[in-house]
């Protein structure tokens, strides 16, 4: 078993190490990590025809721990998941690594430059899980990040009901069935977002209470916007909020919530006005001190900081709620993949707010396809966020689900009806 095991290790190693062309060996290469560029301290090099990239980069991006003994040279990268353990240990110069204590053979040893120590790309990837393609035309390497462990949170709408076997797949669900009217007021009736009707013996009671049994945590969705200034009267209007926080925790209670998820928005397009953030963190640490001391978790869904929408205090909202959710969609075309770099810079942006065990990455399966999906969801593992929110069941559809399966590891099975 064990040679055999060695025999397939070796294959992967040296199969992803094919040596590249001389002609081309003094191009630049470009190193694509699920879709979007990965940056490097140094230029990644060619040694003997073998990519050699720094390694603590690579590892950081694909949420590997690394630790370095100088006394030694050595490096100790491990990565713990559910499922397995993997420790890999290269030293400087030294042709030999050791993979779960297994001697491996390097095709090169890894090196020094600059301080850094740089290691064959493929050989450094395939021990975790990575797929690493080459394309010498290009001089591309690209790499799909592994399978990770992550928080997921899903929204429920009204025409989720179609999907709604995928919600044991998810931590927690959102379910967008109130909102706050033009007077200020929480309602569970209106046009978008309203208490459904039963289907049957579906009943939207029965479908939170499933889903807490099933090891999905229910939270309520409450949804605001500004068009008519609604939401700016709800937050400065003491009466008002006063109301809106009694009458969520009110709902809450009734229809065993286990959390809330906020999604005010609109607050100051185009301004960045003190105020109206002021307000918001009010109304926001009030509910808190409402659904903490109860065992309520509270989320927040904020538009990106670096979207139209200014009204959103992301360092002190942090610090009061449970969960942000960074909505980082809907910025040119609500039909097309969002631009990854607007992405990219949005996470950046928060985790310089938030800490990162709080911040969720807002995806949108409304422009979002199965192609475009895991290179959000790679994002966000390359920050180590905590995980994802996905707007929302009803659109996500098979083919995305499978190819997210390739991304992510889900709490329990995933099954998309027919």
């Amino acid at each position: 078993m064990w040679k055999k095991a060695m025999l397939v290790l070796c294959s992967l190693v040296f199969l992803g190490s094919a040596p590249i062309s001389p002609a081309s060996a003094q191009a630049k290469t470009t190193i694509m990590l699920d879709g979007y560029p990965l940056s490097f301290p140094i230029e990644p090099t060619n040694i003997k025809g073998y990519n050699m990239v720094p390694f603590r980069a690579i590892a950081e991006a694909i949420g590997i721990t690394v630790q370095w003994d100088g006394a030694t040279s050595t490096i100790t990268a491990s990565k713990q998941t559910s499922q397995k353990a993997t420790t890999v240990v290269l030293q400087l110069n030294n042709p030999v690594a050791t993979v779960n204590g297994v001697p491996v053979q390097l095709p090169v040893s890894p090196v020094e430059q600059k301080g850094y120590t740089l290691v064959p790309l493929s050989f450094f990837s395939q021990q975790f899980g990575a797929n690493v393609n080459w394309n010498g035309a290009t001089r591309t390497v690209t790499i799909a990040s592994p399978q990770e462990e992550l928080y997921t949170m899903g929204f429920y709408a009204i025409s989720s009901f179609a999907e709604r076997t995928l919600i044991p797949s998810f931590d927690s669900m959102a379910f967008g069935w109130s909102r706050i009217d033009a007077d200020g007021n929480v309602t569970v009736s209106g046009k978008d977002f309203y208490w459904p009707q039963a289907a049957g013996d579906t009943t939207p009671e029965g479908i939170i209470d499933t889903a807490a049994a099933q090891g999905t945590a229910p939270f309520l969705m409450v949804y605001a916007g500004d068009a008519a200034g609604e939401l700016t009267k709800l937050l400065e209007t003491k009466d008002l909020r006063d109301r809106a926080i009694h009458n969520i925790g009110k709902l809450v209670e009734e229809k065993r919530f286990t959390g809330v998820v906020l999604d005010f928005e609109g607050l100051g397009m185009n301004d960045d006005n003190p105020k109206v953030k002021q307000k918001y963190n009010e109304f926001v640490s009030q509910l808190a001190a409402e659904l903490h001391p109860r065992g309520i978790q509270l989320a927040l869904a904020l538009h990106p900081q670096n979207g139209a929408f200014k009204g959103y205090d992301y360092a002190t909202l942090g610090k009061i709620a449970d969960l942000i959710v960074v909505m980082a969609y809907a910025y040119e075309n609500e039909k097309q993949p969002e631009p990854l770099n607007r992405v990219n810079e949005a996470i950046k942006l928060a985790i310089g707010q938030v800490p990162k065990d709080k911040l969720l990455l807002g995806i949108s399966m409304g422009s979002e396809n199965a192609q475009s999906v895991n290179s959000k969801i790679g994002l966000a593992k390359r920050y180590g966020l905590k995980g994802i929110a996905l707007w929302r069941l009803g659109l996500i559809g098979q083919p995305a689900m499978a190819e997210m399966q390739k991304s992510v590891q889900w709490k329990g099975a995933v099954h998309v009806n027919q």
